[in-house]
């Protein structure tokens, strides 16, 4: 997610009491994930497995609980606990503001676009033209919806992510600051739930189909023209290609992608990484 004004790398580390390598007087321009970030964004890494990837991805900062050298035009912010101070950030430039009318002052709804009573709509939320938006829909801040969309009744979008690290004695929750974006011409059935991204965009593809009772995880990419028969649920950061058929109570694991026109079969359980063009049943 890109800052409203950015920051630089010593402002940053004076906020979070933290030393630093790097241009002092660089600019922090967006806070994201690791798989989403690009030139400018900050990320966080706390797992000695994954501190090549970070030092090697398209982030410019890094907090690391490590000292480790600088790779050459990059930041690193040194932390000792790279998750808390992640999470701080994300509560200082994205604080929860909320919203307390149906219909925030903030949010744009395109022509022709009928609202049916007991929708709730927050912060900065737009809504294309020729929707159908029927009774009790919940769009949380920063929802995206294209032209042409019908959602039905109860579904709500943009929930945050179900993310949280285990501190032993609780769960801390890492706090969502992503957007959920429905594209043109997508029907969500009824009971349906779509979170946002952590920090970046959980995605439906234009023209993708959607049944009752689905669920779609944080940072999800779903292709078009998809078809999800009820009780579908999808992990987080998944990858759906395009003309995905999944039947009824199919469950797709996190982080793992699906090709384009695979067919999954009723009650089946992905659990890897799925080539595209076939069909599948059970847990391939």
């Amino acid at each position: 997610m890109q800052l409203t004004k950015p920051i630089t790398l010593k402002d940053c580390t004076d906020f979070l009491s933290a030393n630093f390598a790097g241009d002092a007087n660089a600019l922090i321009t967006g806070i994201n994930e690791i798989h989403k970030v690009q030139h400018g964004d900050i990320t966080f890494v706390d797992y000695q497995k994954y501190y090549d990837a970070a030092l090697k991805s398209a982030a410019t900062f890094i907090i690391i609980n490590k000292k480790v050298d600088c790779p050459p035009g990059k930041g690193l912010i040194f932390s000792d606990d790279p998750f808390r101070d992640y999470v701080k950030l994300v509560k200082y430039f994205f604080p929860f503001n909320p919203s307390l009318k149906n219909i925030s002052d903030t949010a744009v709804i395109g022509e022709h676009t009928i609202l049916f009573p007991g929708v709730y709509i927050g912060n900065n939320c737009i809504i294309g033209d020729h929707c159908i938006i029927h009774p009790n829909v919940v769009m949380y801040d920063n929802t995206i919806i294209g032209d042409r969309v019908i959602i039905h009744a109860n579904t709500t979008l943009g929930s945050d992510a179900f993310y949280f690290k285990n501190r032993k004695t609780f769960y801390d929750k890492l706090e969502s600051c992503g957007r959920t974006v429905i594209e043109d011409d997508v029907e969500v059935g009824a009971s349906c739930t779509i979170d946002k991204g952590v920090s970046g965009d959980t995605i439906i593809g234009a023209g993708t189909k959607m049944d009752s009772h689905i669920h779609i995880g944080h940072g999800a990419v779903i292709g078009k023209m998809c078809l999800f028969a009820g009780q579908v649920g999808i992990g987080g950061k998944a990858i759906i290609g395009n003309n995905v058929i999944l039947w009824g109570q199919v469950g797709v694991s996190k982080d793992l992608t699906i090709g384009d026109g695979a067919i999954i079969l009723a009650q089946s359980g992905v659990g890897k990484s799925l080539e595209g063009g076939k069909t599948y049943f059970g847990s391939p």
